[in-house]
C-alpha cells in the first residue's frame, strides 16, 4: 500500500516537471518571437518597443512580363528595329509614344533581297516624328559590290536621320578570318558611300566568337536579351544595347525589338552628317 502511494506521489511530480517545463520552453519561443518583431526606439529619454513587420513584394523583370516596359521605369533614350516580320505598323499610334526617339528599319539583305514594307515604314515614321536610320542584313558570301548597291538603291542619304547599320549574325560558314575580313571591307565600302562610319549590330556572344578587336572604331549595338546590361570578354565600350525581342509598343500588333542608349551615349553620336 506504501509503494503504490509512493508511485503516485512520485507521477504527480514528474508530471508537474513535465508541465513546468514546457511552460517555461513556451516563455522563451515567444520572447524570442517578439524580440524578432520588436525594434527599439528611443524618444526623449524614454524606450519605447515598437513593433515592426518585414514585407518582402517581388517585382517582375520585363522579360518575364512583355507589357512592363523598360522605357517607363529609367530615364535612357529608347528606340525600336522593324522590319516585314512585323506586318503592318501603325505610326500615328507609334509617333503617339514619345518615349520612343528613334527607329532603325530594315532596308536591305545580301545582294538582291529588299525589305517589302521599307519604303511604306520610312515615310510614315518621318511623318509621325521618329528619327529613322536604316540597315542592311549582311551576307558574307554574296559579292560585296552587289550587296552595297543593293542597299544605295534604298537607304537614300536624303531620307536619313540617323548613320546606317550593318546587322553582322552570321559568318555564313566561311572561316573565321576569311570572314572577319569580309566584313571590314564591307564597313569601308559603307563608309565610302555615305561618308561616315556605320554602327555596326551583332549579339553580344558572336561579338565575343567572331569579331573581338576587330571594330574598335566602329560604334556597337550589342542584342542580349537579360536584365544585365551586357559586357564585352574585350570590355569595348557599347553605344546601344537591344534588351528585348519581345517588347511591347502601341501601334504594332506582334513582338518588337527595343534598344536603348548605354550610359552618357546619346542621339547626336549617331546623327546622319548630311
Amino acid at each position: 500500500m506504501k509503494m503504490k502511494k509512493l508511485t503516485i506521489l512520485m507521477a504527480l511530480l514528474l508530471s508537474f516537471f513535465v508541465v513546468g517545463e514546457t511552460e517555461a520552453q513556451r516563455t522563451r519561443t515567444n520572447r524570442r518571437a517578439k524580440a524578432r518583431t520588436q525594434k527599439v526606439v528611443k524618444k526623449r529619454g524614454k524606450t519605447v518597443r515598437k513593433k515592426t513587420r518585414r514585407v518582402v513584394t517581388y517585382k517582375p523583370t520585363i522579360h518575364e512580363n512583355p507589357y512592363l516596359q523598360c522605357e517607363d521605369t529609367c530615364e535612357h533614350v529608347h528606340g525600336i528595329d522593324l522590319s516585314h516580320y512585323q506586318g503592318e505598323v501603325f505610326w500615328e499610334a507609334v509617333g503617339e509614344n514619345t518615349k520612343m526617339a528613334y527607329v532603325y528599319l530594315k532596308a536591305t539583305e545580301g545582294g538582291d533581297r529588299i525589305d517589302a514594307r521599307y519604303e511604306r515604314n520610312i515615310e510614315l515614321a518621318h511623318r509621325y516624328g521618329l528619327k529613322v536610320g536604316s540597315y542592311h542584313f549582311f551576307r558574307p558570301r554574296v559579292d560585296l559590290s552587289v550587296q552595297l548597291a543593293n542597299f544605295k538603291m534604298q537607304c537614300l542619304p536624303g531620307e536619313q536621320d540617323l548613320i546606317p547599320m550593318l546587322d553582322v549574325e552570321t559568318t555564313g560558314g566561311l572561316p573565321v578570318e576569311e570572314f572577319c575580313d569580309s566584313v571590314m571591307k564591307f564597313l569601308v565600302l559603307m563608309e565610302e558611300a555615305y561618308h561616315q562610319k556605320p554602327l555596326v549590330y551583332t549579339g553580344r556572344n558572336f561579338y565575343n566568337k567572331y569579331l573581338q578587336g576587330m571594330l574598335d572604331n566602329y560604334r556597337l549595338m550589342i542584342a542580349m536579351y537579360s536584365d544585365e546590361e551586357p559586357v564585352l570578354a574585350d570590355e569595348r565600350d557599347i553605344c546601344l544595347w537591344q534588351y528585348t525581342g519581345k517588347g511591347r509598343i502601341n501601334g504594332v500588333t506582334g513582338y518588337v525589338d527595343k534598344s536603348r542608349f548605354m550610359g552618357r551615349h546619346g542621339l547626336r553620336e549617331i546623327r546622319f552628317r548630311h
